[in-house]
């Protein structure tokens, strides 16, 4: 029974302690973010119990981990031996380390699954024999310097960290102030435009931002982060971001810049894809000679204030919000975000950015949900006409594109997006070579790309069952064919690959805004025997829209020095159907499939055209309302 001083945290324990069977005892709970953490001086009977932490977890409504109190473990140097002895050799482990502060034991192995054991009989044993609670983590199959880095620095910064998770464990479990009487959406950017996908959802008791990025093409346009929804930044509860691409990541740590202190929700592989592109993007707009909204300090900040949520798991983010994320298919850990406002209120859906059906890297995007009154949905090839051919006539086109090249005499260069659209073009290109639909030659991975995929086998997890079969198989990852060569002899190498034989160039950046493609266009493109291959979306005010319109004369910097025209010569094709995005067939099934079909849509991250199309097409076939916003405008949502 709660009393006027008691606090929430007070009131969770007593419900504890009256669940816990006769002789068990806890010493101390507190939040860690979203997460309920329980010391122990029982830790061995705690874990001897099979079923008790998920019938604890079931009744209060919380996820719990039990931690040992100081001292109910045994030392470090008697652990070790232990542990290492109830883990069969096979797992491969690389990792090992002990954290007093917090009692827990990080093990990172090759075959995680070995360490956690048949329904994670492995951890219990470790927890009964020792008193330390494990944690498991992957050692990914291709070196990644990103994954090691963000790991060692967040066990650098742990201590840190766990003041700031307690911190905001606090923040979210706070006793609610407001009654939740309305929920707003307010618009900070994609609307009627791609990138700077930015939005605010807010209650009487909470406001939270959905994304944060720039604009494809277009210096200087950024999220409307002015406005008084938004501002000021350090109040917001939260962050969500839905996946790691610049036009929904890049200004993220510019937040922290101005004060924001709180947490970044985001599924654990989309925070360690957004540091590299977020660092990559400092590294070019340097190179470019522009200045930085931010440094790499921003950066790592973001990073410590990071909350990884798995698919699937419901997340208290505030006294009024919870939220869930749900596969979208587009690219590695990319998210709908799904969020439960007051108790049953409302529930608002942000697509993010969806691929519908399956594709060779992922599943398709989820539309299963409790309940979704409101959609907020994307509509990139919302446009009437934006149907995209079928993947295996997609691969088919651009098989026979690079045959005819290499006939020619010519090299072929695809601008990718280097998380996404690479890797399913190297699992394309891998399996044609394979098989003798193409000869095999060199494909040169340019850019970011090879790092981008070592990401990808460090969270096979997200990927879809078959090829996350073959990647923890040993000898089958297809990533590691090798025809797949990195290009990291910078300017020399690339002059070296042109005067060359015949070749693939998969080259960052996907829509030719600077970045190595810029060197492949001056080296290549006066050669009419070479092809230039479009592959993925190109946003208005792209160069690479702007190629793919036709135009030929370009302007050019050599390397900083001087501007001039670049004439292009070399075919230019596009290939559809490699995109991350669904198509207009795909947004429609995605929502008239969706269960249950909301009561109405907010179209965004779509042209003008594309959004106002969409919006008309998902009225007309579904009957529910639809809107398509400007930025900086409210949507007040009614319970």
């Amino acid at each position: 029974m709660s009393t006027d001083d008691s606090t929430p945290i007070d009131e969770i324990r007593a419900e504890l302690e009256d669940e816990l069977p006769n002789g068990l005892t806890i010493s101390r709970v507190t939040f860690e973010g979203p997460q309920l953490v329980v010391y122990t001086e029982m830790p061995r009977e705690f874990a001897e119990r099979e079923g008790l932490i998920g019938r604890l977890a079931s009744t209060i409504r919380k996820r719990i981990t039990i931690r040992p109190a100081g001292g109910a473990q045994t030392s470090p140097e008697d652990a070790r031996g232990r542990v290492l002895d109830m883990i069969p050799e096979d797992a491969g482990i690389t990792n090992l380390q002990f954290y007093p502060e917090t009692g827990e034991v990080l093990i990172e192995a090759e075959k995680p699954g070995l360490v956690i054991g048949s329904h994670g009989r492995t951890l219990r044993e470790i927890q009964q024999e020792v008193g330390w609670t494990p944690e498991v983590l992957r050692t990914p199959p291709m070196e990644s310097s990103t994954v090691d880095n963000v790991r060692n620095f967040l066990l650098q910064e742990r201590d840190d960290r766990r003041e700031f998770l307690e911190r905001t464990g606090e923040r979210i479990h706070r006793e609610q102030t407001h009654e939740t009487e309305w929920v707003r959406i307010t618009t900070l950017g994609c609307c009627r435009e791609v990138g700077r996908a930015s939005f605010i959802l807010s209650t009487p008791e909470t406001r939270v931002l959905i994304d944060c990025g720039d604009k494809p093409g277009a210096e200087g346009e950024v999220p409307y982060l002015q406005l008084p929804e938004a501002n000021p930044i350090m109040d917001l509860d939260a962050v969500v971001l839905t996946h790691a691409h610049l036009d929904h990541s890049a200004l993220l740590p510019l937040l922290f810049k101005y004060g924001y202190d709180g947490p970044v929700y985001t599924t654990q592989a989309t925070r360690d894809l957004m540091g590299l592109l977020q660092l990559d993007y400092l590294d070019v707009a340097a190179k470019e000679g522009r200045t930085p909204p931010y440094d790499s300090e921003m950066v790592r900040k973001e990073l410590k204030h990071t909350i990884p949520v798995e698919f699937g798991d419901v997340t208290d983010i505030a006294p009024d919000i919870k939220l869930t994320f749900h596969n979208a298919g587009h690219i590695l850990g990319s998210a709908v975000a799904h969020f439960h406002i007051g108790d049953g209120f409302h529930n608002v859906v942000f697509s993010g950015d969806i691929h519908y059906d399956d594709t060779r890297l992922f599943n398709g995007a989820v539309n299963d949900f409790p309940r979704a009154e409101t959609l907020v949905m994307e509509s990139t090839y919302g446009g009437r006409n934006d149907y995209q051919t079928d993947q295996e006539d997609s691969e088919r086109k651009l098989i026979e594109l690079i045959n005819e090249t290499y006939e020619d005499g010519g090299k072929v260069v695809i601008p990718a997006f280097a998380v996404g659209r690479s890797q399913e073009l190297m699992l394309v290109l891998e399996e044609a070579m394979r098989e003798g639909k193409l000869p095999t030659v060199p494909i040169y991975l340019d850019g970011m790309i090879r790092e981008a995929t070592a990401i990808h086998t460090a969270y096979p997890e997200f990927l879809r069952d078959g090829l996350r079969n073959r990647i923890l198989h040993e000898g089958e990852n297809p990533f590691l064919a090798e025809q797949f060569q990195q290009v990291d002899g910078g300017e020399e190498m690339r002059e070296e690959i042109a005067g060359g034989d015949e070749c693939i160039i998969l080259s960052t950046s996907g829509m030719v805004t600077g970045g190595p493609i810029m060197s492949w266009l001056e080296r290549l493109g006066s050669d009419p025997k070479n092809e230039l291959i479009f592959v993925g979306y190109q946003a208005q005010g792209t160069l690479g829209r702007s190629i793919q319109s036709g135009r030929r004369e370009i302007p050019f910097s050599d390397r900083g020095s001087r501007s001039e025209q670049l004439t292009l010569r070399f075919g230019v094709s596009t290939v559809s159907g490699f995109s991350g995005h669904a198509d207009r067939q795909g947004l429609e099934n995605f929502v008239g499939t969706m269960n249950p079909r909301p009561e109405e849509a907010l179209c965004v991250h779509g042209d003008e055209s594309s959004a106002d199309q969409l919006s008309s097409g998902l009225y007309q076939e579904f009957g529910i309302r639809t809107y398509m916003p400007r930025n900086t405008e409210t949507f007040r949502l009614d319970g």
